[in-house]
């Protein structure tokens, strides 16, 4: 009996819900988050890079530095 329960076990699909030989289902999901976050933030600076480099958003910094520079 307890042999057909192995085998009816090993046929049947493994759910993330179900317990894996003593491991923890939600193992490594911090790193994959750590990952994910340093992605979405290379990716927001690279953004600020583009955006800072154009002529109007440096022209407009320019000014800004300048008004505040001749302030008395």
């Amino acid at each position: 009996m307890a042999a057909v329960q192995e085998g009816a076990r090993a046929l049947r699909p493994r759910t993330t819900a179900e317990p894996t030989d003593g491991c923890d289902p939600e193992e490594g999901a911090t790193t994959v988050e750590y990952a994910i976050g340093t992605i979405a933030a290379a990716g927001f600076a690279g953004l600020l890079i583009v955006i800072l480099k154009s002529d109007t958003v440096r022209a407009a910094l320019e000014s800004i530095i300048q008004e505040a520079l001749n302030t008395r």
